[in-house]
């Protein structure tokens, strides 16, 4: 149990992948963890109870576009620290929802930043940032200085959010960080996602399935993470004696090709006989190559990327070969 003394945490978006992590990074430290829903009573707990811990986290009902509410909850939960890991999360999506996906990413973060300005200034906060704010990079592994190209909504919408948490930073001396986030994966991860489908995919497919799988451009490549790790590089951003901006990557990129044949052999199978591609699938405005430069979190926060991508992807499909079965 929690004593009197332990700090407090609230982490806004609990439910999705990354705050259940978190949470459980966090319970695991002694904290008392506060988490948000739109409707506590209706959330989605299955991310929290795969991970054992859906009866240690504290939720209330909150909508970060709504500043009443976020506003009594800040002022009711009392937290030490706020990590802001809400809104509309695929970058998909964004372009048939752009408006919802500038209001949720946009007006949340305002809203949560306004309320810690004038509940509690001395209250800590991590925002996510997003690895799309960069947009294409033309194969060079962006930094905390690379210039914000972002080319969808939601890449635009993040990139608002960075420069919101920026300017109260410089303005009102405010405690708040961007974790400029490129992609992490894990096995709970919502199966929306494209790791999450091809991995289903590929354990459906061993136990006899005769579907095939669609994806869009396989030549894509991007810097895949274990979200585990990047929940860790969160709650550091935030132990740190500064403020500011962190790139947390691996490093690495692999094509989607490639990701799409490590998952398949790892069931014993040829991807060649079981993918086909949909030009349906593809995006407007898809960036090419994704990599992240992370030399200045290993620096100023001691955070590496520990998990290669082959070992991701063999335990991606491990966990969902045990949940098939």
């Amino acid at each position: 149990m929690p004593s009197n003394n332990s700090k407090r945490a609230l982490i806004v978006g609990v439910t999705g992948q990354d705050g259940a992590y978190l949470a459980r990074l966090l319970l695991e430290k002694g904290y008392v963890v506060f988490g948000t829903s739109r409707d506590a009573d209706l959330a989605n707990l299955a991310g929290l109870r795969t991970l054992g811990i859906a009866e240690q986290v504290r939720l209330s009902s909150m909508s970060p576009t709504d500043f009443r509410s976020v506003f009594s909850v800040i002022t009711s939960t009392k937290p030490a620290e706020i990590y802001n890991l809400a809104g509309q999360s695929s970058v998909g999506l964004s372009f048939a929802l752009p408006a919802e996906t500038m209001e949720s990413i946009v007006t949340g973060t305002l809203n949560l930043l306004e309320a810690v300005r004038l509940v509690d200034p001395s209250i800590r906060f991590y925002n996510a940032g997003s690895s799309e704010c960069f947009g294409d990079t033309n194969g060079e592994a962006a930094t905390e200085d690379t210039a914000f190209r972002p080319r969808s909504p939601y890449g635009v919408a993040k990139a608002a959010a960075f420069w919101q948490v920026a300017n109260y930073r410089e303005a009102y001396r405010l405690f708040c960080s961007s974790g400029i986030l490129f992609n992490h994966e894990s096995p709970i991860r919502p199966t929306r996602f494209v790791t999450r489908k091809i991995v289903s995919s590929v354990a459906r497919i061993a136990r006899g399935s005769e579907e095939k799988l669609s994806l869009g451009n396989l030549e894509i490549s991007r810097d895949w993470g274990a979200a585990q790790e990047y929940v860790d590089a969160m709650w550091r951003m935030l132990q740190s004696e500064d403020a500011g901006d962190y790139v947390i990557a691996t490093g690495q990129s692999a094509t989607l090709q490639t990701f799409v044949e490590t998952a398949f052999a790892a069931a014993e199978l040829d991807w060649r006989h079981h993918v086909v591609v949909d030009e349906a699938l593809l995006r407007p405005t898809d960036i090419l190559v994704s990599k992240g430069d992370a030399a200045k979190a290993a620096e100023q926060l001691g955070w590496h990327a520990q998990t290669k991508l082959p070992e991701l992807i063999q335990q991606l499909v491990a966990a969902e070969m045990q949940r098939a079965s």
